[in-house]
This record gives C-alpha cells, structure tokens and sequence, in this order.
C-alpha cells in the first residue's frame, strides 16, 4: 500500500503542514483529502509536494537523491511500518 494514499496519513500531512508552513495550500489538500481511502487515488509525494506547496516532505533526484521528511513525519512514518519502532518510541516519551 501507499503509505501517502490513506486517509489518516493525509490527514497527519495536511495537519501538520496547516502547523508548520504559512504556504500551505488548504485547498488543494481538501481535494486529495476527499479522495483519500477511494481505490482509484493515486498520489506521488512529487505531485503532493507540488500541489500542496509542502515543505515538511522533500525529494532529490540524482545519484544521491530521495525522499527525505522532518523528524516529526518520519517518526509518523517508521511507526506506520513498524510496530517495534512505535514501542521504543513510546516507551522513550515516558
């Protein structure tokens, strides 16, 4: 699965972007937020990234390119693939 295509994701994006960048475009994210969860949506982080004016996301390309976030996303991220990573993480707030 698409780690960006759910619902509850976009919704951590778009909220966390509404938080942290004054260039968010809300309308946008409206417009995927609608979408999300449908098995015809289809979004890249690039077209995201675009479309949103995001800023917490960020893609290089080239031999020393990726896909790089803010530490508050990629811990969102790492807990969504694994589960382990979401204990330590708890375990480390208390």
């Amino acid at each position: 699965m698409n780690w960006i295509r759910t619902r509850y994701r976009l919704e951590f994006l778009g909220t966390w972007e509404q938080i942290n960048n004054t260039n968010f475009k809300v309308v946008e994210f409206d417009h995927f937020k609608i979408q999300a969860g449908l098995p015809s949506f289809v979004l890249s982080v690039s077209e995201w990234i675009e479309k949103t004016n995001k800023v917490g996301i960020i893609v290089k390309k080239g031999i020393y390119g990726g896909t790089y976030a803010h530490k508050d996303i990629a811990f969102e991220f790492g807990s969504a693939i694994c589960v382990p990573f979401k204990l330590l993480n708890i375990l480390e707030e208390k």
